[in-house]
């Protein structure tokens, strides 16, 4: 289980906008729970100190598809289908060089890591304003890359984002690759719902059931809490959770409502 340098039209903003941003980062850390040869030569710019291999490794030549921007402010549903292709490609850049690293494993952990930084809005706030120098940026960006232990591929990825004023799409960008990942380990993702954390033994039963209904080489647990179903949990899993086992106890007391006919009644536990 895989459980300043500034334009004379920007703004200087004070030190502690920054220092917050570096400080809101750390915190969410803390927190349980077309050829596009520019992207790739910045990708592979710093070896990869923690494999022995890095040194003697071959990179590839990668091709990726053109990156389509949004045009307008609101762009409506064609905007967003532009920058779904954009953060699909960013994202199966990353995994390309990942997988031609042999580091898969790990940089699926370091887009974890980066999930949770950007999950701050703060923090995401900081590096999209456009009143705060690219420097500023990679300098921030620096720091969160050595605190967190994020490899140098990863880091430089993050650095190219904001050099192409494209880290707005972060957070698109990590659930694409998360899919990408998936299919390249062959990684069914099943979320586990339930009042309390369960136990590690019984997300472990829970993996092995939903891998023996998908037959997935890997299984992933996601855990979420949420106290409205009383008790018991629920297992999403499939493409785009299409599939649900539901085994709460607010399931079976809507089922009682049902048969008895109790309408808007609310039923108390």
């Amino acid at each position: 289980m895989l459980l300043k340098i500034l334009s004379p039209n920007q703004k200087q903003l004070p030190p502690s906008f920054a220092m917050a941003a570096t400080a809101a980062a750390a915190a969410a850390l803390q927190q349980t729970p077309v050829t596009f040869s520019p992207l790739l030569s910045q990708l592979h710019s710093k070896p990869i100190t923690r494999l022995s291999l890095s040194s003697n490794l071959k990179i590839p030549k990668l091709t990726i598809k053109p990156l389509l921007r949004r045009r307008g402010r609101g762009g409506g549903a064609s905007g967003a289908r532009m920058a779904d292709t954009a953060a699909g490609s960013y994202a199966n850049a990353l995994a390309e060089v990942a997988k031609s690293n042999n580091t898969l494993d790990e940089t699926s952990g370091d887009v974890e890591k980066v999930e949770k930084i950007f999950s701050d809005e703060q923090v995401l706030n900081f590096f999209t304003n456009p009143t705060v120098g690219e420097e500023e940026k990679r300098k921030i960006l620096d720091e969160i890359a050595k605190s967190s232990g994020l490899q140098p591929h990863v880091a430089n990825f993050l650095n190219i984002l904001v050099d192409m004023k494209r880290i707005d799409l972060i957070k698109e960008i990590v659930k694409e690759f998360e899919v990408v990942y998936n299919k390249l380990t062959d990684t069914q993702v099943a979320i586990v719902t339930s009042v309390v954390q369960l136990e590690s033994q019984h997300l472990a039963q829970i993996a092995k059931e939903v891998q023996r209904l998908t037959s997935a080489r890997n299984i992933r647990i996601k855990t979420v809490i949420d106290p409205s179903l009383v008790a018991g949990f629920t297992i999403r899993y499939g493409n785009s959770g299409s599939k649900l086992i539901d085994m709460s106890v607010k399931k079976q007391l809507e089922e009682i409502a049902a048969e008895l006919d109790l309408g808007d009644i609310q039923l108390t536990v």
